[in-house]
């Protein structure tokens, strides 16, 4: 007898070895069509698996996010599928999923053309409209290696080869393709409905520059076509809001090939910069942060200390002098050290809060640098706190709460939280990763924030809690972090006298809200579309005479703006006003003010609002009054 057991508890009994397909149909047939998988003891498997001894086991559709994503899974291999049919000398490599889609690394002899992914996109559907069915079979790697170098797939067969020989080898078939992949896959491709290919990028095989250029061919799939359509529709909407066009756009910064991701910052990009910063600076100082600076580079042998030398060299720059070898910092945290323990420091004086708006630079390949979303050169709003074990709790719980008002106030209330748990390369015993790994979790629970545990995730010297928020258009960023340490003060040599006078060692907690300056406001930038909230805008107003006889009334009222500490540009040229209000409006100004003979004698302004609101007259002081209260409120 098999026995099953199911999610609400129930069990069903089997005289013989039975498929997770058969036991979909035993429960009823709606079920049955609507199994894209089996999760059988937390495993996801295929249909086609047997179960040949007491399981839990749960049928997975697609209404669940394993099985869309077994279905993007699927859909890649139909894409390697199809390129096979259209294009018999292309050789198929991987197809992973990622966020929202797939994608499948393809070698041939030229570049793929917007014709050529019509062409595949359309033989993709014509295969899923045969509903072939998907079986899985196991092969040793040697059969495997010389199946794949039959067919001239050389890439595949060099795949396999990396497999331990004594490993066996899935495969799965449809029709006439047969590829390599652990799976599990739908059990036919009819359940292969809703897809879109999307680009081709180029991408070095293994990422290895040395290697072949191959082409990545990028797709989209869904359980729904409404779910795609939305999907489509956000993208387009993206499109609108990238803060790379809208920088260019409103003069707030560029790139340029001479200075690979670092920016050049406008004076108004910078202005909004400064908004952040100064806003950031005053939360260090209502939560007993001190703010500090450390060095730009230091010595190899301090990164050597601190772990960064074995874990994180390759993404460190570095540089020589008088035979020493530096590296530019990618983090601020061994420098905090270094301040901490330049002087004794008692359980009295803790926890010690140090805050930096550090800049760090990180040698992030050039394939993945993306505007202010990914750069070599960044600005972090970064903490350290340095405790006791029993201070993490309360400083964690804190931290959490402080972070939702920050995210509140720049229009963020959704927000996600992770927690990343030990990797395999790391530094420090399992005892003090459980001592971490409990706080933060415990951490969250007395929060009330909903979590979700990221295994491996966590960084090299410690386990963190990933802030992610959503912005307007439903993507998520993940940009806040907190990170209990134990191993780099010990490394580091950091101190306290403790109560019964003997010395110990702090526990460091690393602690960011927006993470990086230059990314946040790329989100800032593509959340609010470009029109930034008043608080924020580089320009407040701008004021606009209708003729040269307004000129020193329109001067003098942007005077009037400024002294109330207003940013504030006057637009005194000899243009129609309707032309000048259109060119502030594609700016995103929040204010236009405009002054004809008429406001000029009664010492009034005409207002016009961003979004094409008329406000009417009003007075200077009226006008200031509402200004001012959008700006203290942050709206």
């Amino acid at each position: 007898m098999v026995s099953v057991r199911l999610p609400d508890g129930s069990k069903r009994e089997f005289e013989n070895p039975v498929t997770v397909a058969q036991v979909a149909a035993s429960i009823g047939s709606g079920l049955a069509k609507a199994a894209v998988v089996g999760r059988v003891d937390g495993k996801l498997v295929d249909t086609s698996y047997l179960i040949d001894k007491d399981v839990d086991l749960s049928i997975v559709t697609d209404r669940d996010a394993d099985g869309v994503d077994v279905i993007r899974h699927s859909t890649a291999h139909l894409l390697a599928y199809a390129v096979k049919e259209l294009f018999p000398d292309a050789q198929v490599t991987i197809g992973p999923v990622i966020e929202n889609g797939f994608y499948y690394v393809v070698s041939y002899k030229r570049p793929f053309t917007p014709e050529d992914l019509v062409a595949i996109e359309k033989r993709m559907t014509e295969l899923a409209r045969k509903n072939e069915p998907v079986s899985r079979r196991v092969v040793s790697r040697d059969e495997a290696v010389s199946y794949f170098k039959g067919l001239g797939e050389d890439y595949k067969a060099e795949l396999v080869e990396a497999i331990p020989q004594d490993q066996e080898v899935s495969l799965y078939t449809s029709g006439g393709f047969t590829d390599l992949c652990r799976g599990p896959h739908v059990p036919n491709n009819g359940k292969l409905k809703v897809f879109k290919l999307m680009r081709v990028a180029g991408a070095y095989w293994r990422g290895d520059s040395k290697n072949e250029m191959l082409q990545r061919i990028y797709g989209t799939a869904w359980a729904k076509k409404e779910d795609q359509d939305a999907y489509l529709k956000m993208l387009e909407e993206a499109e609108k809001r990238d803060h790379r066009r809208l920088g260019r756009q409103l003069d707030l910064f560029h790139f340029q090939d001479e200075a690979p991701g670092l920016i050049f910052w406008h004076a108004k990009g910078w202005t909004i910069w400064q908004q952040v910063e100064q806003y950031m600076r005053k939360v260090y100082q209502d939560n007993g942060y001190n703010e500090v600076k450390a060095p730009q580079i230091l010595d190899r042998s301090l990164w050597e200390k601190s772990g960064h030398w074995e874990n994180y060299k390759e993404n460190m720059f570095t540089t020589e002098s008088e035979n020493r070898i530096y590296a530019v910092k990618p983090m601020n945290c061994p420098g905090h050290v270094q301040i901490y323990r330049s002087s004794l420091h008692s359980y009295r004086e803790l926890p010690l809060r140090y805050g930096e708006f550090g800049q760090c630079h990180r040698n992030e390949p050039s394939g993945s640098l993306h505007g202010m979303m990914r750069v070599r050169g960044f600005t972090q709003d970064d903490g350290h706190i340095f405790c006791t074990e029993d201070q993490i709790l309360g400083e964690c719980v804190a931290f959490t709460e402080l972070l939702k008002k920050v995210y509140a106030d720049f229009g963020f209330t959704d927000i996600i939280y992770k927690v990343a748990t030990r990797p395999e390369k790391r530094v420090g015993s399992d005892e003090i990763w459980d001592k971490a790994e409990k706080a933060l979790i415990e951490s969250l629970e007395r929060s009330g924030a909903p979590y979700e545990i990221s295994p491996g995730d966590g960084a090299f010297y410690g386990p963190k809690i990933e802030y992610t928020l959503k912005d307007a258009i439903g993507r998520m960023w993940q940009c806040g972090t907190i990170q209990v340490d134990f191993s780099m003060p010990n490394r580091l040599g950091a101190e306290y006298v403790a109560e019964d006078n003997t010395r110990k060692v702090p526990v460091m907690i690393h602690r960011a809200i927006l993470g990086s300056l230059e990314r946040f406001i790329g989100i800032l930038i593509e959340n609010h579309a470009g029109a930034m909230p008043m608080w924020l805008a580089p320009v407040h107003a701008v004021v606009m005479n209708i003729s040269d006889a307004q000129a020193d009334y329109a001067t003098s009222v942007a005077q009037m703006l400024k002294n109330a500490g207003f940013r504030v540009e006057s637009d005194l040229r000899n243009e129609k006003i309707n032309y000048k209000i259109r060119e502030h409006s594609v700016n995103k100004i929040p204010y236009m003010l405009v002054v004809g003979d008429k406001e000029k004698g009664a010492n009034t302004v005409a207002v016009r609002a961003r979004g094409n609101q008329n406000l009417g007259v009003m007075g200077v002081d009226a006008l200031i009054a509402r200004m001012q209260d959008e700006v203290n409120s942050r709206k």
